[in-house]
């Protein structure tokens, strides 16, 4: 879809959801952040308007976020919002269907999300080859994604003016708009830096205000390429073709929990409105917690009862 057609027509839903509802700045924030994803799927697919939306494209739409990580209430959100646009897009003449499925006979996966273990997110790590220039600049790309955990469009969006190599700190710009610092390892740094040196200076502007991961022709690398790349490198390494740029948010969260981390240290670094968003991974590390005490532990098994 044509980005200057989106802006027009999130402006007019903007709008609406101000003049005629009366919602809070922030729910109108969330919605428009909801809605996000969608203009990356249309993009990605080549879906011109929202008249050329069928049901079976939203259907692949919602399959397709649940691909990349996203959970069933931020999937169930998302649909939400996507309801409340077509109601308002019928209601002015933009389109004339509903190409959303009827209530409650989509249904989303409940399983917890995907993650790495270290050991493999080690692997993973090391796939890119760093006697070329791509393998210099996605070696830096997936070490940021897992260092800072961001997600998808924060990548895509970053300058080069949004990391800071001394303090290791990146300025993100997250859902509603909302800017957040990530903090990055040596590791990380060092793979920045080592991109920023000798593969970006050969292929863009060294305009400090321009795109920090960008392709061979100098643009914005997209962010179809950019989960491309992390899916190409999983599947190298033995990793399955199901590892996205959100498989490694969630191995970011779930290690840092693993680590002794705060919880609502965890929250802040993901850049979570609320804590029951991130306590997801206190899930995950709970049944891994349960499962090596199941099989580690002399007496846990059936029969060790006391005597």
């Amino acid at each position: 879809m044509d980005a200057q057609l989106w802006g027009e027509t999130m402006d007019r839903f903007r709008d609406h959801l101000v003049a005629e509802r009366g919602l809070a700045e922030l729910t109108i924030r969330n919605y428009l952040s909801d809605l996000e994803p969608l203009r990356d799927y249309m993009q990605n697919r080549e879906v011109a308007a929202f008249v050329d939306l069928d049901r079976r494209t939203v259907r692949g739409y919602l399959s397709w976020l649940h691909e990349l990580g996203y959970v069933r209430p931020s999937i169930a959100r998302k649909l939400s919002a996507l309801r409340t646009l077509f109601k308002w897009l019928n209601r002015v003449g933009i389109a004339e269907h509903d190409p959303l499925p009827p209530r409650g006979t989509f249904k989303v996966d409940s399983r917890l999300p995907r993650f790495l273990s270290q050991e493999e997110a080690s692997e993973l790590m090391d796939a890119p080859d760093l006697t070329t220039h791509k393998g210099m600049r996605d070696r830096a790309l997936l070490e940021l994604v897992y260092a800072a955990g961001l997600r998808v469009s924060e990548v895509h969006d970053l300058n080069v003016d949004s990391v800071n190599m001394v303090t290791r700190e990146v300025r993100v710009v997250g859902k509603g708009s909302k800017e957040r610092i990530a903090l990055i390892g040596e590791s990380a740094r060092d793979a920045l830096s080592l991109y920023m040196s000798e593969v970006r200076p050969e292929v863009a502007s060294s305009d400090e205000g321009g795109a920090l991961f960008v392709n061979r022709y100098g643009n914005r690398l997209s962010q179809r390429s950019i989960q491309k790349a992390v899916r190409s490198y999983a599947a190298h390494s033995g990793l399955g073709t199901q590892v996205h740029t959100h498989t490694l948010r969630h191995s970011f969260a779930t290690h840092l929990l693993e680590g002794g981390a705060d919880l609502r240290v965890v929250q802040e670094l993901l850049g979570h409105a609320s804590p029951a968003t991130t306590q997801v991974y206190t899930h995950i590390t709970k049944t891994e917690a349960r499962k090596a005490y199941m099989q580690a532990h002399p007496r846990a098994g059936a029969g060790s009862g006391a005597d």
